[in-house]
């Protein structure tokens, strides 16, 4: 390779090769919501083919996800930080991959007999959480040893709003494969009030979405494989100025060593609020992906089939691929001109946070409202809440680099593990306290939770949703706390450079 001397890096023009390192983890960032938050638009069809009573009845399956994806953040972010995040990421996407597709079997019928169960169904949710585990951890680790801090929060804030738009994108996807789209009818003389675009699959293939999303990440395994190499020095394209601004910016490119202070950084405060802070904010968050598609169904009655309804469903996520570029690009400027890391990555969790607080205490308002508004204002403020919760994640995944260092893979799998371990409980917390709700209102008439129509459904559920809203809200309080004291400048191993 070039030269890297001081002299020639100052007589050539950077290249850009990071930024092809930066488009592999952003197209990594869109597989990873495209086959989490495909399971909100398939539940209503498990219920049905696994002979459930309501989407609140998967609340098991639904935190089977959340639960391994916490768990498995450190060993995965331990494996980035020792080996490089080349192999454990090829590795990890594919064992996902494989059970993504496999998803596809449970509750089909053979002969009368029904294969798989609610309980084979969490099995398989556990072990896709395991392989995306790692997903986040390595990509930070690959960011860390290709970008300077001074571009960290634009990187990161650039993979999330990614991740965050094909989440978004999904409930449309999944419509347009599935269950067809429904157009305004321009003919105000027709029956039909709509025109019915056929799905490409099908609602009888709608499995099948399954193993085309499975496929997917197998191709990007392929094509990373050819390109990726885990540090700048090692890709030929890089030349000796892009290596020296890589390298200006302080970034580590070492592997961890294999003596780990681990002691030192379980003994790290502001990891341990860093953690509390990002739980905070996975527990308001999950319920974008696990029940509100089925909300919106059930308590303003959405077509599966309308586009409006794809994206109102989609919304946190569309606001939050915004909040998440603006973030990134946020806490890069306050620090440019001021120099000051701490406030840059601190203000802007905090105010994220505290807006997203008050969203959700307006969506507890709206709902609470004995003649609910048009559907147009609750999409309104619970994608407004998705836009403040994602400003944060810049300069969340930013602060794991600033404070892990060479560590960074290993900080970012602690938060995402402590953060996840909060979907986890807000996954079943959310559909407890709804199937609680259901059933004092069944009471209320004599009945069984099994036994209540759909209309009675919605409405037993209902003080169960507006409950959770008021816990959402409390706990992203909580959140600004955290934010409030954690120092970015603070490295939990403080004598490694």
């Amino acid at each position: 390779m070039a030269d890297a001397s001081p002299g020639s890096a100052l007589a050539e023009k950077p290249t850009r090769v990071r930024f092809g390192v930066l488009g592999f983890a952003c197209a990594l960032s869109m597989i990873t919501y495209l086959d989490r938050v495909c399971m909100g638009s398939a539940a209503k069809g498990f219920v049905d083919d696994l002979g459930l009573h309501d989407v609140a009845d998967l609340n098991i399956v639904l935190s089977a996800f959340a639960l391994a994806y916490s768990l498995f953040e450190v060993p995965s972010g331990w494996l980035g930080d020792r080996f490089g995040p080349r192999n454990v990421l090829i590795r990890i996407v594919l064992w996902w991959s494989f059970f993504t597709a496999i998803t596809a079997v449970v509750g089909i019928q053979l002969g009368g007999y029904v294969i798989g169960s609610v309980g084979m169904l969490v099995v398989i949710r556990f072990l896709f959480g395991m392989g995306e585990a790692g997903a986040y951890p390595n990509i930070t680790r690959a960011l860390h040893n290709w970008f300077p801090f001074q571009e960290r929060g634009f990187a990161q804030g650039a993979v999330w709003m990614c991740g965050r738009l094909m989440g978004g994108l999904t409930p449309l996807v999944w419509m347009i494969l599935v269950e067809g789209v429904a157009w305004p009818s321009a003919d105000a003389t027709e029956t039909s009030a709509d025109l019915m675009i056929p799905a490409l699959l099908g609602q009888g293939n709608w499995r099948a979405t399954f193993w085309v999303f499975g496929l997917l990440g197998v191709v990007w395994c392929v094509l990373f494989a050819l390109w990726f190499r885990n540090r700048p020095d090692e890709k030929k394209s890089v030349n000796a100025a892009e290596l020296a601004k890589i390298r200006s910016g302080a970034a580590e490119s070492q592997s961890a060593h294999a003596g780990i202070p681990w002691r030192r950084i379980l003994a790290s405060r502001n990891l341990w609020l860093l953690c509390l802070m990002y739980a905070c904010q996975a527990y308001g968050w999950y319920f974008y992906i696990n029940y509100l598609f089925n909300f919106l169904e059930q308590q303003h009655g959405l077509s599966k089939t309308s586009t409006l309804a794809a994206i109102y469903k989609g919304g946190p996520l569309w606001l939050g691929a915004v909040g998440c570029l603006v973030g990134g690009a946020l806490t890069d400027w306050y620090i440019r001109r001021t120099g000051d890391r701490r406030w840059g990555r601190r203000l802007f969790g905090m105010f994220g946070h505290a807006m997203t607080a008050v969203c959700f205490f307006a969506v507890y308002l709206i709902e609470s409202l004995e003649q609910r508004p048009d559907p147009f204002w609750f999409s309104l403020a619970i994608s407004l809440a998705g836009f403040f919760t994602d400003l944060t994640m810049a300069p969340a995944w930013a602060t794991c680099q600033d404070i892990g260092r060479r560590y960074a893979a290993i900080v970012a799998g602690f938060m995402n593990m402590v953060g996840n371990f909060g979907g986890f409980l807000a996954g079943w917390a959310t559909g407890w306290i709804v199937q609680k709700s259901q059933d004092a209102y069944a009471l209320g008439l004599d009945t069984t939770r099994d036994a209540l129509g759909d209309a009675d459904k919605a409405a037993g559920a209902l003080p169960g949703y507006q409950t959770n809203f008021l816990i959402y809200a409390a706990v992203y309080v909580v959140g600004v706390v955290c934010w409030s004291l954690i120092d970015s400048t603070k490295p939990v191993a403080p004598d490694e450079k």
